[in-house]
């Protein structure tokens, strides 16, 4: 698998230079997520199940707080 080379960050992580931040980057098959303060670790997911999850989110099925 080739690695996402254009991470960008959230709109909700404030657009300062901190490492507070979500990133999400995408290739032809999937999309990849990870935390500025960790870039090494990541997770990938299909458009589909990213999908799935949050419209489970948007419908209360998923809860937010652990």
């Amino acid at each position: 698998m080739t690695p996402p080379v254009n991470w960008q960050k959230s709109s909700f992580s404030g657009g300062g230079d901190g490492n507070a931040c979500l990133e999400l980057a995408a290739t032809t098959t999937a999309f990849h997520l990870r935390e500025s303060d960790a870039p090494t670790t990541h997770l990938t997911t299909t458009p589909t199940a990213l999908a799935a999850l949050l419209h489970g989110i948007r419908a209360g099925r998923v809860d937010r707080h652990g």
